[in-house]
């Protein structure tokens, strides 16, 4: 048994000591008892692991090397640039990204993430190499797999039934991006048929959806009325939605009404999401992001993620989500004292509830009898650890360090003291 003592516990319980054994909180609180083993957290914030709900590891680092880059910054190019040259891809090459982008996260401590898996190629060479690493990573990370037909549901040919054999295979959730198809029939219809296969297979719905600056974009609406129409919204989440940043209020106050009762997700990417929309506009620039603050103001589960990692999409990312939630909070407007204090909750518990690991990985957060996975920042509450962008000294799961690390500190300082 071992006992952390001395935990600044995120959440505000009042609690101070976590009690671990075979792998899971024994209990959480104060004066819990003798333990085998005690580890002195001195005060440092201890919070669930970090969850990245968005992430393409199939992608990694396809945007490095002479010729790679995207030149004009936008959605379609990267997506053209990827359809040239994913023909030369094989299984060991996604591995080794994926097994890459995976280090880079675990590192900053993200113990859950959510990828995204081009099906739109005939061999499902990114799918074979994540379903393999999804089983031989499962001690140390979660890897939850959406079967994504990046080049289009219709507009790729046999998209819709590689998408099924990807189900077939294991996939985790199913997913779409209604925006890329040929009209917007095509992107109801194919809205319509994921829906039906989520139904059918029994697994989650993850859309990228109107990830563009057209205010008219709507395969939100259509996406909210169909999972509302099936009690299927909490299965269900849209990424990106960065055209309801731009659409008007009064459409956006009808919508929210309806999102409310659907209670369907949202997934925000806020540094690729600012970095490749309002690429069309001179001044001013929109944003990209989609309405975080009243969305959650809303009573609808938001979460940021990564997205990408030096990819055709996004030049930069390194898997630190306080980086992410750094960006996101100020592109939201997400800055009152109040929305600081609870800002970790983008990262963490909303990222947990968008994945189900509650329902469907055994259990997330810091109470007796969940699964023992934590990290511990480098502050004393959750104001200070935002404002700092604090650094991640722990990553413990199942009881067990993943990594841990001194606080960093000068080799020689000056003495501010004396003046």
């Amino acid at each position: 048994m071992k006992k952390f003592i001395n935990a600044n516990i995120y959440g505000g319980t009042g609690s101070t000591e976590i009690l671990v054994e075979g792998g899971k909180f024994k209990a959480v609180g104060k004066n819990l008892g003798d333990a085998a083993e005690v580890v002195d957290l001195e005060g440092k914030l201890v919070l669930p692991p970090y969850v990245d709900p968005h992430l393409h590891l199939d992608y990694i680092f396809s945007g490095l090397g002479e010729g790679n880059a995207n030149i004009s910054g936008t959605l379609f190019e990267g997506i053209q640039r990827w359809s040239d040259n994913k023909k030369a891809l094989t299984g060991e090459m996604v591995r080794e990204r994926a097994l890459e982008g995976i280090r880079k996260e675990v590192s900053h401590g993200v113990q859950y993430i959510r990828t995204h898996v081009d099906v739109t190629d005939p061999e499902l060479t990114g799918m074979k190499a994540l379903l393999k690493l999804r089983e031989a990573l499962k001690d140390i990370v979660t890897l939850q797999l959406v079967a994504f037909p990046q080049e289009g549901f219709f507009r790729y040919e046999g998209g819709e039934a590689l998408v099924r054999k990807a189900l077939d295979m294991g996939a985790d959730a199913v997913g779409g991006i209604p925006h890329f198809e040929i009209s917007y029939e095509h992107g109801v219809e194919s809205l319509k048929r994921i829906v039906d296969l989520a139904l059918e297979y029994d697994v989650m719905i993850d859309i990228h959806c109107d990830e563009n600056d057209d205010p008219n974009s709507r395969f939100l609406e259509v996406l909210n009325a169909l999972v509302m129409e099936k009690d299927y919204g909490e299965k269900t989440t849209a990424s990106h939605t960065c055209s309801f940043g731009a659409v008007e209020n009064s459409y956006a106050n009808k919508m929210m009404g309806l999102f409310k009762t659907s209670k369907i997700n949202f997934v925000s990417c806020p540094t690729e999401n600012a970095h490749l929309q309002g690429r069309g506009d001179n001044y001013p620039k929109r944003r990209g992001l989609t309405r975080v603050k009243e969305l959650l103001e809303n009573g609808n589960t938001v979460a940021f993620a990564q997205d990408s990692i030096a990819d055709y999409w996004y030049p930069l990312g390194n898997g630190n989500m306080m980086n992410i939630l750094d960006n996101g909070i100020h592109l939201a407007h997400y800055t009152h004292i109040d929305e600081i204090n609870k800002a970790l909750d983008l990262i963490t518990v909303n990222g947990a509830k968008v994945m189900r690991i509650d329902e469907d990985y055994g259990g997330y957060g810091i109470a007796a009898g969940k699964p023992a996975n934590f990290i511990v920042l480098d502050a004393h509450d959750a104001y200070e650890a935002v404002r700092e962008r604090a650094e991640v000294l722990a990553s413990v799961r199942g009881g067990e360090y993943l990594f841990k690390r001194e606080a960093r500190r000068n080799e020689i300082e000056h003495d501010f003291s004396k003046y």
